[in-house]
């Protein structure tokens, strides 16, 4: 009988540690996409082509090494639709989230797209068999709280709902229609082939958008070049070839919901950088959002006194 306890005890310690990993990468890609928003307040190029270069030079650094290191596997038919589905989803948020972010205020842009985790419990709810547990929405509801602290809820009263507004809206459910069916690829291939197709598709329909935007792909300064590349390697490929290696592992509601950590990170950047205040309400609010973001990992496990007992 102990040595049955002990087992179980064993067993419990070492999926803790499984689960850890995820994590740890879910972090980092949080952490590398923190930075974006500074990047995009800038505004050294069009949102557009900003978009279409973060995703171009990506591609062009990925594929190489994924063929010669033979780590490239083409999927099924079905899966290929779905990593191809992924680049234009992808691509589309980024595109009007840059725009968004140029016509009205940063902030009221990542705050309305980083709705995106009431939209993939809404789509999960409806849509699909799995449903988000309660943790999940009552996580989401202190996180959003939190981050209605962190924006000021005088930023409410001061809403503009112009194009703008519905832009930064239809990034959000992109975002989060995203994690959804890249959720359902990541679940039949490997991370670096459904990233190499997924920025494949996002290049030729952002390259298309472009032309058709009659936007400019050259002409930039040597520290808009600079950025561009900063987005394209820690932005887009670090960041997301963590974060896609998380979502294998993770419940896109989750995930969804921990890269609202991100307007954390990016707040105290905005103060390291850009010399933007930090103030005690702030600092309040981030703490109720990561506090809403712990809760949704909360899961209830049994003591070592209720296992003895079960045994």
């Amino acid at each position: 009988m102990p040595e049955l306890n002990r087992g179980n005890l064993y067993l419990h310690t070492t999926g803790k540690m499984t689960n850890a990993k995820p994590r740890l990468a879910l972090a980092f890609g949080i952490l590398c996409i923190s930075i974006f928003p500074i990047l995009v307040k800038l505004r050294l190029t069009p949102g557009l082509i900003s978009a279409f270069y973060r995703m171009a030079i990506a591609f062009s650094l990925l594929l190489p090494y994924v063929l010669i290191t033979k780590k490239f596997t083409l999927p099924k038919t079905s899966i290929l639709i779905l990593a191809i589905l992924c680049g234009v989803l992808f691509a589309s948020d980024v595109a009007v989230w840059n725009i968004a972010i140029q016509e009205s205020s940063a902030t009221q842009a990542s705050l309305l797209t980083n709705l995106s985790p009431l939209w993939v419990g809404i789509i999960s709810y409806v849509f699909l068999k799995t449903k988000p547990a309660t943790n999940f929405w009552i996580g989401t509801t202190v996180a959003l709280f939190g981050m209605a602290m962190l924006v000021g809820f005088k930023f409410f009263l001061e809403l503009d709902f112009d194009n703008a507004f519905i832009l930064a809206v239809l990034s959000g459910i992109f975002y989060s229609i995203y994690l959804l069916v890249s959720k359902k690829a990541l679940s039949q291939m490997d991370v670096l082939s459904f990233m190499t197709i997924s920025l494949m598709a996002s290049t030729v329909y952002l390259a298309i958008v472009c032309i058709v935007m009659n936007e400019p792909f050259s002409g930039f300064s040597d520290a808009g070049w600079f950025v561009l590349l900063i987005q394209a390697v820690v932005c887009q490929l670090m960041a997301w070839l963590s974060i896609s290696y998380a979502t294998q592992s993770m419940r896109p509601t989750r995930v969804s919901l921990s890269l609202l950590g991100q307007a954390v990170i990016t707040s105290i950047l905005a103060w390291l950088f850009l010399d933007e205040k930090i103030t005690l309400n702030m600092i309040i609010g981030g703490l109720i959002l990561l506090l809403g973001i712990r809760i949704t990992f909360y899961t209830k496990t049994l003591s070592i006194k209720n296992i003895v007992k079960k045994h």
